[in-house]
């Protein structure tokens, strides 16, 4: 799984963490969560605040 797996990860994350809010989740925590993906394997540093906001804005539409 790479960073561009936008809605993979989101999916992953609703799952792991099916009792928070993702609008308050800070950008560290969303980052480390999916580095610490089983299946995840990118490099953290290609990691952006637009890719945080991306895999944010999936995981609240998934909670939906």
């Amino acid at each position: 799984m790479k960073w561009t797996d936008v809605r993979e990860i989101a999916i992953e994350l609703s799952e792991r963490h099916p009792d928070v809010d993702p609008l308050r989740v800070n950008f560290v925590d969303l980052m480390n969560w999916v580095i610490a993906l089983p299946g995840f394997d990118d490099d953290p540093k290609h990691c952006g605040e637009k890719i945080l906001e991306a895999i944010q804005a999936t995981w609240i539409d998934e909670a939906d």
